[in-house]
């Protein structure tokens, strides 16, 4: 059997299709200690990926395939992040505490982090008290679940339905990553990640630019331009026995 086989037996198992409150969802869960979870940017051209096909052939030139990617926080017009960006352990751009309009400063916002073999949401204040050295890091807001409870300005009955996506760790320590197949309200996502996928603390990483690359789930999303990718890849092997 091929390795390329063994893998997507891995994949669809990471990856899956969850009804929740007669909603389906996107969900893909990885062992932070066991996969290659990583946070990309800028390609070999030192250019913004602005894409996965990009991210796909960087990839290739290393060896290795993409498992799975999905847009990882707000960006600026240039692509850039709009808040903290951590690669390869190098801080490429700041935490941003302050304060502005837009989903981003609905505090609390928060960060998730990937360090020495383990993944994390922590509120953005929480984070720095914690003295993350992260691997690898991003920005987002709001937070979805902070500590068991709901992000105190989701609303159960609003009006505002778009297309959403978001990280979390589950209490397994496991990453999970979610999307909205269709548009839902904050309050109903922030539930699906509490509720449905036992996430004590979850972050919002964009709305309707949402985007995913699953072989597993058959999609390959080419729509909207990216800033930062979330991104499990694999090593290409040859047959084995």
């Amino acid at each position: 059997m091929t390795a390329s086989i063994l893998a997507a037996g891995k994949a669809e198992a990471a990856c899956r299709k969850v009804m929740h409150l007669t909603q389906s969802y996107a969900v893909c869960s990885f062992d932070p200690a066991a996969s290659d979870i990583r946070i990309v940017h800028r390609g070999r051209d030192g250019q913004p990926y602005g894409g996965f096909e990009p991210l796909l052939r960087d990839l290739r030139q290393d060896g290795e395939y993409l498992e799975f990617a999905m847009n990882g926080g707000m960006y600026e017009r240039d692509l850039s992040s709009v808040g903290l960006l951590v690669t390869d352990g190098i801080e490429r751009k700041a935490l941003d505490r302050g304060h502005s309009w837009g989903n981003f400063y609905l505090k609390p916002n928060g960060v998730f982090f990937l360090e020495k073999g383990r993944a994390g949401v922590l509120e953005t204040e929480a984070y720095v008290d914690a003295a993350v050295k992260p691997d690898f890091a991003t920005q987002s807001g709001p937070m979805l679940v902070i500590d068991g409870q709901l992000h105190p300005a989701f609303l159960p009955q609003s009006d505002s339905l778009q297309i959403r996506n978001g990280a979390g760790v589950d209490q397994n320590g496991m990453a999970v990553f979610a999307m909205s197949l269709q548009p839902v309200r904050f309050h109903d996502f922030a539930t699906l990640f509490r509720d449905g996928l036992g996430c004590d603390n979850a972050l919002f990483l964009d709305g309707s630019i949402s985007s995913l690359f699953s072989p597993a789930l058959d999609r390959y999303d080419n729509i909207h331009p990216m800033g930062p990718i979330i991104a499990v890849t694999r090593k290409m092997l040859g047959l084995q026995k």
